[in-house]
């Protein structure tokens, strides 16, 4: 995802598959069904290992389709799953877009606008990129419904201060908030600016399934966990576990989450 590497630790593309890549994928189409763009060449921006940028080449195959990333361990390995060099993917920071004014009829950014150190400036670049008349959207989690989220912090939070810190941070972001991307699309100067709320369910076969890819160290959640040591981390593993459990056996648990979604038009 783009963002300063100081603060979205992106060093792993298969780890982040395991981490995010599944839900970003369910994600992709009710976000695309958002986007609605119309014909043309596509742009996917923080496209980490390519999730959304696949499926706007599953539905739209005679179109180019771009995914620019920060992050060339991500970038790799969409290259690795692209097939005959579809989709396109370059290594490309969101607030410098290395490609030419109006080159796409719409370009999207799932889930990586609140890890953009400026995304004033991301939007910025979108705008110039995309042609009049084309559609710009963004998603972010809303990370206060966001029930695998919230089920590791607010277990961890009470053995562990620093992970109270972290989520009262991923939780209070600007862009978190029902119109944080609505306000930043209109700052932009994007016009017919409209907000949905898009939502998905994340189904786990069990509690191993659900930890075992926070140990790959990608993003601030998974890069909590695994900064912990072994003691710290299997205190909370137990609280987590147990939350996950919630009283019945070890086994399949459906969780739901939401993001946020704006999209505008550029004039």
């Amino acid at each position: 995802m783009t963002s300063p590497l100081s603060s979205y630790h992106a060093s792993d593309g298969a780890a982040y598959e395991r981490f995010l890549g599944r839900w970003m994928r369910l994600l992709a189409e009710p976000m695309l069904d958002f986007l609605a763009p119309s014909a043309g060449d596509l742009l996917d921006v923080g496209c980490g290992t390519g999730s959304l940028a696949f499926a706007m080449h599953g539905r739209w195959p005679s179109r180019q389709v771009v995914g620019a990333d920060i992050a060339a361990a991500y970038i790799e390995e969409a290259r690795a799953r692209a097939v005959d060099g579809s989709p396109r993917f370059d290594v490309a920071e969101a607030g410098a877009l290395p490609y030419a004014d109006d080159s796409f009829a719409a370009a999207a950014a799932q889930l990586v606008l609140s890890f953009v150190g400026d995304p004033d400036r991301a939007v910025a670049e979108m705008r110039r990129v995309v042609g009049p008349g084309g559609a710009i959207a963004a998603s972010v989690w809303d990370f206060r419904s966001l029930v695998f989220q919230r089920l590791f912090w607010d277990s961890a939070a009470g053995v562990e201060p620093a992970a109270g810190t972290a989520r009262d941070k991923l939780f209070s972001h600007p862009l978190g908030q029902p119109a944080g991307l609505v306000d930043l699309f209109r700052r932009g100067g994007l016009s017919a600016v409209t907000r949905a709320s898009l939502t998905i369910r994340m189904d786990f076969a069990s509690f191993d399934d659900y930890w075992t890819p926070l140990l790959g160290g990608q993003g601030p959640f998974s890069g909590f966990v695994a900064g912990l040591d072994a003691e710290r981390r299997a205190r909370v593993e137990a609280l987590v576990r147990a939350a996950y459990l919630s009283g019945a056996p070890d086994g399949p648990r459906s969780l739901t989450a939401a993001a946020w979604a704006a999209r505008g038009i550029v004039p």
